[in-house]
């Protein structure tokens, strides 16, 4: 496959605790030039057979929201690496998690968005994109929802990138890398809407940072997506009876063809059961 076409598949993410970026250029703007000191730049083409994405935003700009575009991809290779995404409905796996953040913020990520290093997002070498996956830290049993909208890492076994942010609320910051459990959680819309993330954040037990206001909207649109879900869910009449009046709903709902793909808050709250 060559450079350009792999390219293509990725946004050029790595860990900023990395080998790979350890030794990578700062790099604050697209008209930025590299130090005269650095011997590399992001993700050498020589190296890597791609090269890391262009910055579009500058420092202490506003990250816009979603732009981008749903993507499976083709399989791909990076560092003499074959990667070939999928849909993973089941995905499950333990493994090392790494972070990213000021060398790739403002950057396009493998599906078109803008990586935020603010946000609840991660990178994952073949899992779609625009997804969501439930990252667990199991050294403190903490779990967040997590938006994936970019590919990596590429460095040695590690899983999965996360954004600086999320690696700050699981406590996986300061040392770089730790392990941790994905969950695959189904798709996340194209338009970069964050509050399911965010709300799925305030209402840990754990997290008590962010007062009772940011629970109690949680709970509000909790509530409106449970009223909008069974509104739409298949139904079908009491065992015994043929009146249309005593139709009521299945305690678990099979998804119809509109709905195929959606999120369910059945799914969701086995998920948390089963933690």
């Amino acid at each position: 496959m060559s450079a350009a076409v792999a390219a293509t598949a990725m946004g050029g993410c790595a860990s900023s605790q990395s080998s790979v970026s350890s030794s990578l250029t700062s790099g604050s703007g697209a008209a930025s030039q590299p130090s005269r000191s650095a011997s590399k730049a992001l993700f050498p083409e020589s190296e890597w057979g791609v090269s890391a994405s262009r910055r579009v935003v500058g420092p202490g700009e506003r990250i816009p929201k979603g732009g981008g575009h749903y993507k499976v991809g083709q399989a791909y290779q990076v560092g003499g690496r074959w990667y070939h995404p999928r849909e993973q409905p089941d995905y499950d796996r333990v493994g090392i998690a790494s972070w990213y953040g000021p060398k790739f913020h403002g950057r396009k990520t493998a599906n078109g968005e803008i990586f935020d290093m603010y946000a609840l997002t991660a990178a994952h070498p073949t899992l779609p994109m625009p997804s969501y996956a439930y990252v667990t830290n199991p050294a403190n049993g903490r779990t967040v929802m997590v938006r994936i909208n970019d590919r990596g890492p590429y460095v040695g076994e590690r899983m999965i990138d996360l954004s600086r942010e999320t690696a700050r609320v699981l406590a996986l910051k300061s040392g770089g890398t730790g392990r941790v459990r994905v969950q695959y959680a189904g798709p996340a819309p194209l338009d970069g809407d964050d509050s399911r993330e965010r709300q799925f954040l305030a209402s840990r037990a754990w997290n008590t940072g962010n007062g009772r206001e940011v629970a109690a909207v949680e709970q509000a649109v909790s509530a409106h997506e449970w009223a909008n879900y069974e509104a739409r869910a298949p139904r079908r009449p009491v065992e015994g009876t043929r009146s249309a009046r005593h139709m009521v709903h299945n305690r678990r709902p099979a998804q119809n063809a509109s709905m195929d793909g959606a999120w369910s808050p059945y799914a969701h709250r086995e998920r948390i059961a089963s933690r």
